[in-house]
């Protein structure tokens, strides 16, 4: 890459060192970042870097942020196309910086246009190794997870990219106060059982053994999005699970119907404002299999359940749930373990919790995990 101080472009896959995060489909030819977060990371020593990055979509664009250091340098919108991006110019060509190019949004269930590539980098300096952390960890979630309203004022209600943040929710916080590497499978307005509005297709367990199964289109698909996961490759430590709040979200929305068997779907409410017995019932059910599923992938893990940034009306559920599955299989491994609730101070853009909140989440959820992980 070095030589005599000019610019030297290469693809991503003839660069020697380099280090994906994220679940992928092992190729850097270019390489796809499917999920928040997920990125790719270089220690390189010299003075100027840029990244080729490519991004298509249909409705929803593509964000990225720049980490240098461990500090958020930028973040930007990539409109439709393919174009080299300044990482950083001018800085001393002797160092060593630490970089990495995040995805800031989400997979987009709903946009199978949606797509962010890497192709390649142009640099004067050298790449060095980077280093794998001591401790990985997989965060499963929601909006929450995939940090929606992390970004922009209170008052923000429009439902687009520009507030979603990877870099400054609690994952990152988190993983960054533990000094391990990390993994986010989130989607905005999906739970255990069903999403806000009562659909049992958009559910987290249904898609987790898949790179990224919950996205569709035949490009996603020859790209390999919906492939078996290779879980033997990347064990984390930790799986944390923040799921539950669209869950009880949907006993309070309209019911859904199939549009193919007109099939209706509702988690209904007693006649006094409770939830139904029944419904409640059909929520534990898929949260103690779910928790099957993530031992069987997962063997040695500590499976954590943290939930609570907007509200507590599912934690008795949850808890049942994790007690029942620790009755029927022994497995001690796993616990359940609750998040400070956003207040008005900590509120961000579509009340959703704002990177106060995730702050204070990853405070506790950090001190947790470091008493569990010792």
């Amino acid at each position: 890459m070095k030589e005599n101080g000019k610019l030297q472009a290469a693809a991503l896959s003839e660069v020697s060192h380099l280090k994906v995060h994220g679940r992928s489909n092992g190729s850097l030819a270019p390489l796809t970042l499917f999920w928040t977060g997920s990125a790719v990371e270089f220690n390189i020593r010299g003075s100027e870097l840029w990244i080729e990055a490519e991004a298509d979509y249909d409705q929803h664009e593509p964000w990225i942020g720049i980490v240098i250091n461990g500090f958020a340098v930028s973040r930007q919108m990539l409109t439709a196309g393919r174009r080299w991006i300044c990482v950083f110019r001018g800085m001393n060509g002797n160092t060593v910086k630490n970089v990495r190019i995040v995805r800031e949004l989400q997979a987009m269930s709903d946009d199978p246009g949606c797509l962010l590539q890497l192709h390649a980098v142009r640099s004067d300096g050298e790449f060095l190794p980077v280093a794998d952390k001591a401790l990985k960890l997989e965060f499963i979630g929601d909006s929450i997870t995939s940090g929606e309203g992390v970004m922009g004022s209170k008052t923000e209600e429009d439902w687009i990219p520009v507030w979603f943040s990877a870099t400054d929710s609690y994952t990152a916080l988190t993983a960054e106060l533990l000094e391990a590497d990390y993994r986010v499978i989130s989607q905005s307005g999906w739970g255990v059982l069903t999403s806000w509005d009562n659909n049992p297709s958009c559910n987290i367990p249904r898609y987790y053994s898949q790179v990224c199964g919950l996205l569709g289109g035949e490009r996603n698909e020859a790209l390999g999005a919906l492939q078996e996961n290779d879980f033997e490759a990347w064990q984390p430590d930790a799986v944390i699970i923040n799921l539950g709040t669209n869950d009880g979200g949907a006993f309070y929305s309209p019911e859904w119907t199939d549009p193919a068997s007109g099939i209706a779907r509702k988690q209904r409410l007693n006649e006094d404002g409770s939830f139904n017995e029944h419904d409640l019932e059909a929520f534990e059910k898929a949260a103690e299999s779910f928790l099957v599923k993530l031992r069987q992938c997962n063997p040695q893990a500590h499976l954590v359940w943290a939930y609570g940034m907007l509200g507590i009306p599912m934690l008795p559920a949850i808890r049942r749930a994790v007690d029942s599955y620790i009755s029927a299989t022994g497995d001690n491994r796993v616990s359940v373990f609750q998040l400070p609730d956003m207040t008005p101070e900590s509120a961000g853009a579509r009340s959703h919790p704002g990177r106060l909140a995730h702050e204070q989440a990853a405070q506790a959820l950090s001190g947790y995990l470091l008493k569990l992980l010792q």
